[in-house]
């Protein structure tokens, strides 16, 4: 059906040029608001017939009648209505919907993609502080990166993985004198714990359980292996660089075991404190000084941010000659443009929304061709967790909030991915475990699994019966597929590549999980309504066919998703 769309959007192309020269780029169809209306609709008389000085309606007639006496709407469209002031209302022939069987099964997996563009974009996400578990937000936070990397892939990006890890800086000295006192054999209330408004660093002290194991593999002179990094603990307690080390590492190991658990990998982790070791950071600084982007004040060095549309000039360099922590950020940004990435996407939660005017004014400031607007932000809310009707706010493991294996290990890595994207990212979500783990129709990762499930259970049914493979229905007669289940079925499969595309301009994941619930209830209503494995075989293999296609469609949407499509539930 998509080639017949585009045969048919050629021929408008065509009628509106000789109506109005210019004007055929304006060819477009949508899709009517009730569905009884038509297939497709057409609104360009409407948009013509003011600057051609005609009544819409009568232009629509005359559009109509051109369209009707071409090749492409001859053999593809059943009827063509006006309606109202002039909307064109297309109804196709059941051979036009047809078409789309064919295509799914023909492109297989790659139904939907788009041919390579030749273009890089690099996406940023999780980037979680070295310092404890990953929580419920950094969950979030992954399965909306990879699902955006995956809808990038689609569309014919070469997309590169990239999780940028803050292992200099407060948080990291703070996680070490934790570290050292547990290693001590000091607890969280003991007298020499900090505690109180007086001490700057009691309130960012890690008192989670995951702290006393970290210094009791440290006192055992563990070793510990991390994406690209090992370390030996010597077991000295006054070691306080050794302690350091040992407990970044260990925590990288940590999360690469979230991330493991996730089903998620990155094509690189990158260091903050590279950006210091390799000079970055500094040689920034110089440009923005060298650009007279800066000015000292009150011992402070600091970015005339507001000269691109900051609310206020930031500080870079505080009065102890410390950076303030979006100078590594710009730093970081000139890399990824240096590197050869044009595109950027960023993901990370609504407390960034700060850094966002003030990276880019840095950016900016550095005059080093990077455009305005670079790089895209993509930016979520926290999640709630709702357990036995009551919100789940703590974990033993981390201390202070459930951890994202907390809820993999109450769920599924599938129920999490898809419910942590079946809304907006910047939407407030509330994950109802008990709904997570439930086997009905309100479960939505649920439902469209077991949609996938009930069609390979037919088509293994049929293969037991003396029946072929899937292969063999590529080129059966459709001509039986004219009920209206199975053809509102069709519809929907047609729909998948422009929803793709779509979803990737608007780096909307949540729309793969929405046109999914579509197509599993589109699924259902066709499989009550019509038996496929009856008698008559021509009617059996075009069904096989309608229903092969559909489990591939969802196959490949749970895919983008990072979801498995399970054969057997």
């Amino acid at each position: 059906m998509l080639s017949v769309k585009q045969e048919l959007l050629a021929a408008l192309a065509g009628e509106l040029e000789k109506l109005s020269p210019g004007t055929a780029g304006r060819a477009a169809f949508e899709s009517p608001k009730v569905a009884a209306h038509g297939d497709f609709a057409c609104t360009a008389a409407m948009q013509l017939a003011k600057p051609l000085k005609l009544n819409p309606r009568a232009l629509g007639e005359q559009l109509k009648a051109a369209l009707e006496a071409t090749p492409a709407f001859a053999r593809w469209v059943d009827a063509i209505e006006i309606a109202g002031p002039g909307f064109l209302n297309i109804r196709l022939k059941p051979a036009a919907k047809q078409e789309v069987v064919r295509e799914v099964l023909a492109a297989g997996e790659r139904f939907g993609y788009q041919p390579d563009n030749g273009q890089r974009v690099l996406v940023e996400f999780v980037s979680a502080n070295p310092t404890g578990p990953l929580h419920v937000g950094h969950g979030r936070q992954a399965a909306l990166g990879d699902a955006i990397c995956n809808l990038f892939s689609t569309q014919g990006w070469k997309v590169h993985r990239e999780f940028y890890y803050n292992d200099a800086g407060v948080q990291i000295d703070t996680l070490t004198k934790s570290t050292q006192l547990r290693a001590k054999g000091f607890k969280p209330g003991d007298d020499c714990w900090p505690t109180g408004s007086d001490n700057p660093l009691a309130k960012n002290f890690y008192n989670g359980d995951y702290i006393a194991d970290i210094a009791e593999a440290f006192k055992a002179k563990a070793t510990v292996k991390a994406d690209d990094r090992e370390f030996t603990a010597n077991g000295d307690v006054d070691d306080y660089d050794n302690i350091r080390q040992f407990a970044v590492a260990y925590l990288r190991n940590e999360q690469d075991k979230d991330l493991q658990a996730f089903n998620l990998q990155f094509d690189e982790y990158y260091l903050e404190s590279s950006l210091y070791t390799s000079g970055r950071v500094e040689a920034t600084v110089n440009k923005l000084i060298a650009n007279g982007k800066t000015y000292e004040q009150d011992g402070a060095l600091w970015l005339k941010s507001t000269d691109y549309g900051d609310d206020k000039d930031r500080v870079m360099r505080k009065q102890d000659g410390t950076f303030t922590y979006f100078v590594p950020d710009v730093a970081y940004h000139i890399a990824k443009w240096e590197r050869g990435f044009t595109k950027v996407v960023n993901i990370q939660g609504t407390d960034h929304h700060g850094t966002i005017a003030r990276v880019r004014a840095g950016l900016q400031a550095a005059d080093v061709g990077i455009p305005q607007g670079y790089p895209d932000y993509v930016l979520h809310t926290m999640v709630r967790v709702v357990k036995g009707g009551e919100e789940v706010k703590i974990s033993k493991r981390a201390g202070s909030y459930v951890t994202l294996r907390d809820l993999i290990e109450w769920t599924s890595k599938d129920a999490v991915r898809f419910f942590l994207l079946s809304r907006k990212p910047d939407t407030e979500y509330t994950f109802d475990v008990d709904l997570a783990v439930a086997q009905n129709n309100d479960n939505p990762v649920y439902y469209v699994q077991y949609a996938h499930a009930r069609i390979c259970s037919v088509l293994r049914a049929w293969a037991e019966a003396g029946g072929s493979d899937v292969a063999s229905l590529k080129d059966v007669d459709l001509s039986a597929l004219e009920g209206p289940q199975a053809q509102a079925l069709m519809l929907q499969l047609a729909k998948y590549p422009e929803m793709l595309t779509a979803a990737a301009e608007g780096e909307a994941p949540h729309d793969v999980t929405f046109y999914l619930r579509d197509l599993a209830a589109s699924y259902h209503s066709y499989y009550d309504a019509e038996r496929i494995l009856v008698d008559d075989e021509a009617v059996k293999k075009a069904r096989l066919a309608l229903v092969a296609a559909t489990a591939q469609v969802l196959h490949n949407g749970l895919k983008v998703l990072g979801v498995d499509a399970p054969a057997r539930m």
